[in-house]
């Protein structure tokens, strides 16, 4: 398994991987659409005071102050390292 990935692939990676599809039909992680906006259950902090924008495809949250992708979030909730994440997510990839 490599372990090195292209600047290129790690951006293809993180942005045509949609969060708004990714957490509740990948990773079944709790979401829910409030005031127009996507909120995930923040992995770190547990609250739900956060959004995802999709414009740049991060998830914020505002209890704890971190921003997350795609890659964090496949991390963290599946419990993989890096380049597992990496992997996980190409079967996911909208080109």
């Amino acid at each position: 398994m490599a372990k090195r990935f292209t600047s290129e692939h790690l951006y293809k990676i993180r942005n045509n991987v949609p969060l708004c599809y990714l957490l509740p039909n990948v990773l079944q992680h709790p979401c829910k659409l409030s005031e127009g906006y996507v909120r995930f259950l923040c992995f770190e902090c547990g609250e739900f005071n956060s959004a995802i924008h999709s414009e740049n495809n991060l998830g914020r949250c505002f209890a704890c102050k971190k921003n997350f992708n795609s890659i964090d979030f496949v991390m963290n909730i599946k419990n993989l390292s890096f380049p597992k994440a990496v992997y996980f997510l190409n079967k996911h990839l909208f080109e």
